[in-house]
């Protein structure tokens, strides 16, 4: 089998599938790519299992047949060529590999591509189209906020809810929680899936800039994602997830509104003279006056700083950690946001002053119990 193809094409599409494979001791071939030509296509695979995905381009070719590839050294070697030609030649019987490159040949041992894990495909599915943009949106808004607790298993992807009124997504590691919900995306009936981290980092990374449709389709085991010539597939989180509405308050009186520009840098000064283990930060709210501190008795570290803001409510006095109000203050866009609180001891919500129509974004974060007064 032959084939010839640029070497910075070739890169940049391993570079967009690299992520879904594995380092696997127990199954070696995870740590190749799988190539297929067919018709002057080259399909690149890769996989870890849970989550695969695929990519096609034009090559010269007048051949069909399938290799495994080592993808470590394939993409060490092309990261170093200058874009040129490169031709691939390879043994059908001992799928040992040949490339030429320039005045270059580089030799390495391929493996059967029988021997690739079969790439699921879509069975009896639903399906629901989402505009790149929407879903860029919808995972960086969110992702930051999944768990990394593998006891908790559901904690640990994106949950989507789809309905013919709107999508939502929802992420939550039981400190923070996020949900964003779109009123221009709709689904013909309502369903729910968690969708893991991994697979929502990879598509987020090769989802284009360009304002194309995503045909997402998902079953009782799987969501498929595809775009222009990607397909991405990742096995769903089989868990329930936990009842997010009966965590977020709705009785929350005192109303805060800030400048978040101003509001995020002041938090990110304070903090690095807050305790290094809590981070906790002290917001006390009087009258039209924000008066953010924290200190590290071990050192003797302390800062004040006062803002102003617009506040309605009684005077108030709540620690947070500040680590997750920099997380939320720098995921959520608009100049100014409204920080809404009930009690010290309750869970308090961060809302963009301005929410685009199609959009609704909601933050919770819930606060640390302070020590006594200084």
């Amino acid at each position: 089998m032959r084939f010839i193809v640029s070497t910075s094409t070739l890169l940049k599409h391993l570079q967009t599938v690299n992520g879904a494979s594995s380092s696997s001791t127990v199954l070696p071939i995870l740590e190749n790519f799988l190539f297929e030509i067919k018709d002057g296509n080259l399909t690149i695979s890769a996989t870890d299992l849970q989550t695969s995905m695929t990519t096609a381009l034009p090559v010269e070719s007048k051949e069909e047949g399938k290799v495994a590839v080592p993808s470590k050294i394939l993409l060490d070697t092309l990261k170093t060529l200058p874009d040129q030609p490169i031709a691939f030649n390879i043994d059908d019987s001992t799928f040992a590999i040949e490339i030429s490159a320039g005045d270059g040949k580089y030799k390495l041992s391929g493996e059967n591509g029988d021997d690739f894990p079969k790439i699921p495909v879509v069975e009896n599915a639903s399906s629901v189209n989402l505009p790149a943009s929407v879903l860029t949106e919808a995972i960086t808004k969110t992702i930051f906020a999944v768990s990394n607790d593998e006891l908790r298993p559901a904690m640990t992807g994106v949950f989507c809810q789809l309905s013919p009124q709107h999508i939502t997504f929802v992420a939550t590691d039981a400190h923070k929680l996020v949900r964003y919900r779109r009123m221009d995306s709709k689904a013909d009936k309502a369903t729910s899936f968690i969708l893991p981290k991994k697979a929502l980092t990879l598509l987020k990374a090769a989802l284009p800039s360009t304002d194309i449709n995503v045909s997402v389709d998902y079953n009782a085991t799987s969501a498929f994602f595809k775009f222009e010539n990607i397909n991405l597939v990742c096995r769903l989180i089989d868990e329930r997830y936990p009842d997010y509405e009966a965590v977020i308050p709705t009785n929350n009186p005192n109303k805060l509104i800030i400048d978040r520009g101003l509001f995020l840098n002041t938090l990110r000064r304070v903090v690095i003279f807050a305790n290094k283990t809590t981070h906790q930060v002290r917001l006390k709210i009087s009258g039209s006056e924000l008066n953010i501190s924290s200190e590290d008795l071990d050192f003797a570290n302390e800062a004040h700083e006062r803002l102003s803001c617009q506040y309605d409510g009684e005077d108030l006095e709540i620690g947070f950690n500040a680590r997750f109000l920099i997380e939320m203050l720098s995921n959520l866009s608009g100049d100014e946001v409204t920080l809404e609180l009930s009690t010290p001891n309750r869970a308090g919500l961060l809302i963009p002053q301005t929410n685009d129509e199609n959009e609704d974004v909601l933050m919770l974060v819930m606060p640390v119990m302070l020590n006594n007064s200084y």
